[in-house]
C-alpha cells in the first residue's frame, strides 16, 4: 500500500507536514506534487490516477480549503472520495464508505489537526458487510 498524495500552493506547507508524518509511520508514500507547481484539478487528477494503479493504495489532495479537489476527485469513474475536516469523518469515510482518498483543506485543516484526521482514514479499515451495497451503487455510477 501506498499513500499518495498531491497539493495545490495553497496546500504544499501541509502537504509536507503529512509526508513527513506519514514516513515516521513508515508508510510509502507517493508524492505527485514535488516539482513543478500545479492547479488543484491537475493535482488531484495525478492522484486519483495513482491511486488506481493499486486496489490498497489511498489517496489524500490537499487546497485551499479541500472543495475543489473532492469536486474533481469525484469526477473520476470509480473513485470513492471524500472532503475531510475531522478525525471522526476520515475514519468513517473509511469503514463505511471505503473511500479511497480523501480531501483537506490548508486554510481549515491545522497541523495537529490534519495528522489525526491522516491517522484516521491511513490506518482505518473497510468494515465491508451491509455498507457494501452502498459502496456497490457507488461504484456502478459516472
Amino acid at each position: 500500500m501506498a499513500i499518495v498524495i498531491g497539493a495545490d500552493q495553497a496546500g504544499l506547507k501541509l502537504k509536507d507536514i503529512i509526508v513527513d508524518y506519514l514516513k515516521e509511520n513508515q508508510l510509502e508514500v507517493i508524492d505527485v506534487s514535488q516539482g513543478e507547481v500545479r492547479d488543484f484539478v491537475d493535482t488531484t487528477l495525478a492522484v486519483a490516477k495513482e491511486v488506481q494503479k493499486n486496489d490498497e493504495n489511498l489517496g489524500i489532495a490537499i487546497d485551499a480549503y479541500g472543495a475543489g479537489s473532492f469536486m474533481v476527485a469525484t469526477k473520476v469513474k470509480g473513485m470513492v472520495a471524500a472532503e475531510v475536516s475531522d478525525e471522526r469523518s476520515a475514519y468513517m469515510t473509511r469503514g463505511h464508505n471505503n473511500s479511497r482518498m480523501i480531501t483537506i483543506g490548508s486554510e481549515i485543516v491545522g497541523t495537529t489537526l490534519a495528522k489525526n484526521i491522516v491517522k484516521g482514514f491511513v490506518f482505518g479499515s473497510y468494515d465491508g458487510g451491509r455498507h457494501q451495497i452502498r459502496v456497490d451503487m457507488l461504484n456502478k455510477m459516472g
